[in-house]
């Protein structure tokens, strides 16, 4: 059998690099090998977030896999064909629903299936998309791109018990390649919901958002949601959506400052096409369309880089990067992979 290997140490070197490529290999039906996984991490290795996708991948696609266990650092993936499926899931600890929902959304659309899955564990997480940024910021460019999915909050879960828990329904779908270049509004949402925290807290912290929002004159609307969870928490997600962008900015409330980290200016000074994260979730379908995706971009960040170098080895699109003035200007010219069905 002819493996592609990749080498996990490459761009990031952390979970995105596995994510990319297990998902490829099920689309393309090519069988891989991921080497040195995580290594050059505190705790090196594949994390229960990471084996939670590869299981559920390889009940989607009848997968022979070796390596799937805490800890390891080589694994190897061959997909079988993919087909349409109701499953129940548990992560059992917060790691993050958003990023193995990241993996199955583009399987099952793209190779014309249908998902439904129950998940529990984190929704709102450190380093990873919240579940809110799945719901709004992403569906809304997957959606443009041809990609048919919903989500469905049913609790919030934040670290460390978790808890939380996620409908997602796939549709088949017909990927197609999107233009966005530059955000023409100053119109944007704000989205907090909190669970077992003084409700003046957030507020007062909403308030000084909106704010300094307000002082760059954007026109806020905002809600706020107690919600029940296990734990204490808070999520934010700040966005804007128009013809040519879809930006948006999320974060987890912090405990022991309490404040939300938030880098505001690089969502208020961002006058492009998309935000750093989006960019990097793009790179996947825009190589699969038989047509050319463009984006601007303020930065180019590791897990771009990562995910540009993961897909064109596996599906052999070429993709370009070019020096604006206040950016980055992105292209990948899809290879519609005939072996979709």
């Amino acid at each position: 059998m002819d493996f592609l290997k990749i080498n996990g140490e490459f761009g990031e070197g952390g979970g995105q690099i596995i994510r990319t490529a297990i998902t490829l290999s099920c689309i393309t039906k090519r069988p891989i090998i991921i080497e040195n996984i995580r290594k050059n991490r505190k705790i090196p290795g594949l994390r229960p977030q990471h084996l939670t996708a590869i299981t559920i991948l390889q009940k989607i696609c009848d997968a022979d896999v070796e390596g799937a266990k805490i800890g390891s650092t080589n694994l190897k993936f061959v997909p079988g064909n993919v087909k349409s499926c109701n499953l129940i899931e548990d992560i059992g600890t917060a790691g993050s629903i958003s990023l193995i929902l990241q993996v199955l959304i583009p399987v099952a659309a793209i190779c014309q299936k249908k998902l439904n899955l129950t998940i529990k564990g984190g929704t709102d997480a450190l380093w990873s998309p919240t579940i809110d940024y799945t719901q709004y910021v992403l569906k809304e460019a997957y959606s443009r791109m041809g990609i048919k999915f919903s989500v469905k909050l049913i609790k919030r879960g934040y670290y460390p018990k978790g808890g939380g828990e996620v409908n997602l329904e796939v549709l088949p779908s017909s990927v197609k390649s999107i233009l966005l270049y530059q955000r023409k509004t100053k119109n944007i949402k704000l989205l907090c919901s909190f669970s077992n925290l003084p409700n003046e807290l957030i507020k007062k912290q909403i308030e000084n958002i909106e704010r300094k929002l307000t002082e760059r004159k954007f026109v806020v609307q905002t809600q706020i949601n107690e919600e029940n969870a296990i734990d204490s928490g808070a999520s934010l997600l700040i966005f804007s959506i128009d013809e040519e962008s879809i930006i948006g900015i999320d974060s987890i409330f912090d405990k022991k400052t309490e404040k939300f980290n938030l880098d505001l200016e690089s969502f208020t000074e961002n006058n492009l096409g998309v935000d750093e994260r989006l960019a990097d979730m793009l790179v996947l379908p825009a190589s699969l369309t038989n047509e050319m995706t463009i984006f601007r971009v303020n930065n180019i960040s590791k897990h771009l880089e990562t995910n540009l170098f993961v897909t064109s080895k596996i599906t052999g699109c070429k993709y370009g990067i070019g020096k604006l003035s206040d950016g980055f200007e992105v292209r990948i010219e899809g290879v519609s992979n005939t072996s979709i069905k």
